[in-house]
């Protein structure tokens, strides 16, 4: 019977240790994600934003003063923004301090109906196949929400999974795609529509707080529709998959939390307001997030490295007779375990910063900075746009890694890592300007605003 009893008992644990690992595999394919395809709204041409506009917008504000006009230049300068981006109709009609209701969701409107439309006729897709859908806008939450005038303007399925997410910053795009993916593990092979964009129209500062005027400078058009899967049939048709994502808040922080808020000046008129603290939380929660991130992406050679560099640095620093050269602790090379890099480009000097705190060179940040040039800051969904200039300038090849990094009021971090497994030729929303960024050296310096508006700094205040 011993032997017998023996057997029977292996048996068990042989089932059972099969049994456990059927639910970890199954696990693992329910948590699989794949980027099908993405689609950048790129807006009618007649809304561009030319330095005519800007110098229309600016001078027909009567509360401002010389300086206010002359720290307006100086953000537009700085800003890294050229005349190519756009904004809605109700600024170009000389409405934005008056907009309606319905000026914010024409302006939803026309990304919907164009950058979704496209995406469903690229994809093959049909409306009423996706099983999930995540919409985030921060600063428009209608009722119906957004998330339902999709669901019925193209006549999605009753039972669809919709998330509407207001409020997240410019962060909520990776915010929403980990939403997406943890919906889907509850759903095997399903498809997911992520969709991002910010309603600028009311959101327009009419007042004169430097900390709120530099939001109208930065803040441009767009919006961004991607779809997802963790169907496995499909991941033949996949762009990328998605190995990691990390998300950090440190909204427990009061300087954190208040460096980036939406509230009323003195006056009473309502904007986002920018403090000089900004810059800290950014550095804060990025440090934070990386610190998670870190031993997922890179080989273990590097974080080894790293850390004997690091120690060394360290006792060094105690020892009067060493001193560093450059006095520099050493640095994580984070290229060692990425190719690629989508840095979200709220402004040449954010962009500048991350640079300079990854150890990264100028072709690294080149797609956010001529993102940024050419679209503005999109928020939520300026990512893809840097994605899909890497994609039209034909640099993302099978098995390379991409990260994604991105800030967002809070204060927050997110950070996600995909890998390429298919063919990514698609020029996308860059197609008839991709051959124009980056621009010649010649040109690169050149500011069309301070060409045209530098008189502001020498006009006398009664002119104005």
């Amino acid at each position: 019977m011993e032997p017998l009893l023996m057997l029977s008992v292996a048996i068990l644990l042989a089932h059972a240790v099969t049994s456990l690992l059927r639910t970890v595999m199954a696990r693992r394919r329910h948590s699989r994600c794949y980027l099908l395809d993405y689609v950048c709204h790129r807006p009618c041409d007649d809304r561009k934003v030319s330095t005519d506009t800007v110098g229309r917008v600016v001078t027909r504000n009567k509360r401002l003063g010389v300086p206010e006009y002359r720290f307006l230049l100086r953000v537009i300068v700085r800003s890294g923004i050229g005349e190519e981006s756009y904004c809605p109709r109700s600024i170009l009609e000389g409405r934005e301090e008056s907009p309606t209701h319905q000026d914010a969701l024409d302006e939803m409107d026309a990304f919907f109906d164009e950058a979704i439309a496209e995406l469903f006729a690229r994809s093959g897709v049909a409306p009423r196949d996706v099983d999930v859908l995540v919409v985030n806008v921060s600063l428009l939450a209608p009722a119906p929400s957004l998330a339902s005038r999709i669901v019925r303007r193209f006549g999605m399925r009753e039972d669809v999974a919709e998330y509407n997410l207001s409020g997240m910053g410019c962060g909520a795009s990776l915010i929403s795609l980990d939403l997406a993916r943890r919906a889907l593990r509850t759903r095997p092979a399903s498809l997911a529509l992520v969709v991002s964009s910010e309603s600028i129209a009311p959101s327009w500062y009419a007042g004169t707080d430097r900390s709120m005027m530099m939001g109208n400078c930065l803040f441009r058009s767009g919006g961004s529709a991607v779809l997802l899967t963790n169907n496995p049939s499909l991941r033949g048709r996949a762009k990328m998959a998605l190995r990691h994502l990390v998300r950090t808040n440190i909204a427990a922080d009061d300087e954190a939390h208040t460096c980036a808020l939406q509230r009323e000046d003195g006056d009473g008129h309502v904007g986002i307001s920018l403090s000089k603290d900004l810059p800290k939380a950014a550095v804060r929660a990025m440090t934070l997030n990386l610190r998670r991130l870190v031993p997922r992406v890179l080989p273990l050679s590097e974080l080894l490295r790293f850390a004997a560099h690091y120690v060394s640095s360290k006792l060094l620093s105690h020892c009067p007779m060493q001193v560093k050269a450059d006095g520099r602790l050493p640095k994580i090379n984070f290229k060692t375990g990425v190719e690629h890099y989508c840095l979200h480009p709220g402004g040449a000097a954010v962009v500048e910063a991350v640079k300079e705190s990854l150890g990264l060179d100028a072709d690294d940040v080149e797609p956010a900075l001529m993102t940024l040039r050419r679209w503005g800051n999109t928020s939520a969904s300026s990512l893809w746009y840097v994605l899909s200039y890497m994609e039209a300038k034909g640099r993302l090849k099978k098995g390379d890694r991409a990260l994604m990094l991105t800030f967002g009021s809070g204060f927050k971090c997110n950070s996600c890592l995909w890998e390429v497994t298919g063919d990514m030729a698609d020029k996308g929303a860059w197609a008839d300007c991709i051959d124009d960024y980056p621009p010649p050296p010649e040109s690169a310096t050149t500011n069309p605003y301070m060409d045209k508006y530098s008189w502001v700094n020498q006009v006398d205040s009664t002119v104005l």
